[in-house]
């Protein structure tokens, strides 16, 4: 017998598999980016420490920053454009990571991964815009368990797999990985999207945007 999903669960799918990796691609190197700092000439202990707090801490500060420019991209090109350019974005961005040679890069490239990054907010608004009403809430519950999962696997994913391969190959590993999920966004997800206009709001709509942006 053939199983055949619907449209917005294959949507569903495919988006959890990419929260899911843009979490973990973007915590796995808690546990050895100290060691990275040190390898790419960062000796002193104290040095090390600040280096690792703004390498790990640039990515989300950048992201917190460039998160509401794509979203007003997103309502005027499309979800599904926002997850091809943060899947691709991110994977070339953690695969040059492998071959910075030091620190001054490496945290310039973290920069460069919190711009691009907003797949996860991305593909919530697809989920949320795609999927009929009365599944919306447990397509949406779902979802948010691949974002959190990869979150807390990230580390010991991030853990182990230095200990298996090596601190670089990690990251071309991880690029990989977030290159597959760039071709498979590009090739499954599927949009309807309908680019969002002031004039298609009711006038009670109209009057409580104008009240939320004044206050």
């Amino acid at each position: 017998m053939t199983l055949t999903y619907p449209l917005w669960k294959k949507n569903l799918i495919i988006v959890w598999i990419g929260s899911f990796l843009t979490a973990a691609s973007m915590s796995l190197v808690l546990p050895f980016l100290p060691l990275f700092i040190e390898e790419l000439g960062v000796t002193n202990p104290d040095h090390v420490v600040t280096w690792s707090a703004i390498a790990f801490g640039a990515t989300f500060l950048v992201a917190a920053i460039v998160s509401p420019l794509w979203g007003r991209l997103a309502d005027q090109k499309g979800r599904k454009l926002m997850l091809i350019r943060a899947s691709l974005g991110m994977a070339v961005v953690m695969t040059l990571i492998s071959f910075v040679q030091d620190v001054y890069q490496l945290v310039g490239l973290r920069l460069l991964m919190g711009a691009v990054s907003g797949f996860i907010s991305a593909g919530i608004t697809l989920v949320a815009s795609q999927t009929p009403k009365e599944k919306s809430g447990w397509a949406l519950g779902t979802l948010s368990t691949g974002g959190i999962t990869g979150g807390l696997l990230g580390p010991l994913i991030g853990g182990l797999l230095a200990d298996w391969i090596g601190l670089r190959p990690v990251f071309l590993l991880t690029g990989s990985s977030l290159f597959i999920t760039f071709l498979i966004t590009l090739v499954f997800v599927k949009e309807d999207f309908v680019r969002w206009r002031a004039s298609d709001l009711t006038r009670h709509e109209r009057l409580l945007a104008r009240f939320v942006i004044r206050n």
